[in-house]
């Protein structure tokens, strides 16, 4: 399941359909917190979230879920990209940062490396 957090409701909407075209179940949060509380926390195969969001950030919630022990491939997006975040992220662990607007071939050759780590690690894709 790809789970895509972002405050813009035209994102989260294009995103999904994009996802679901690929025949991925999708789930969508407005924010980090709505995932967070999210019954659905514990099915996420892939994270696909905004870098600036109110309240907590892309990168934010992905610490967070590293540290609630949850290691979940993730993607993140943004339209201001920063070097300093960028570096910081991918350091996290952090699979890929992509810079809005991005290409579909970019996005989806990001999850197809997360299917790739995820079966490097023996889970099922």
């Amino acid at each position: 399941m790809i789970s895509i957090v972002d405050d813009d409701e035209s994102v989260r909407t294009a995103l999904e359909r994009l996802m679901k075209a690929h025949g991925f179940l999708v789930r969508t949060f407005e924010s980090a917190a709505s995932l967070l509380i999210s019954e659905h926390r514990d099915l996420i195969d892939l994270l696909i979230a905004d870098v600036q969001m109110p309240g907590m950030t892309g990168l934010e919630l992905h610490d967070r879920l590293l540290a609630d022990g949850f290691s979940i491939p993730t993607v993140l997006i943004t339209g201001h990209p920063d070097e300093t975040v960028r570096s910081r992220a991918l350091r996290a662990g952090v699979l890929c940062y992509l810079t809005k607007p991005f290409d579909e071939a970019e996005l989806l050759n990001c999850i197809r490396s997360a299917v790739g780590q995820r079966e490097a690690n023996g889970r099922p894709a």
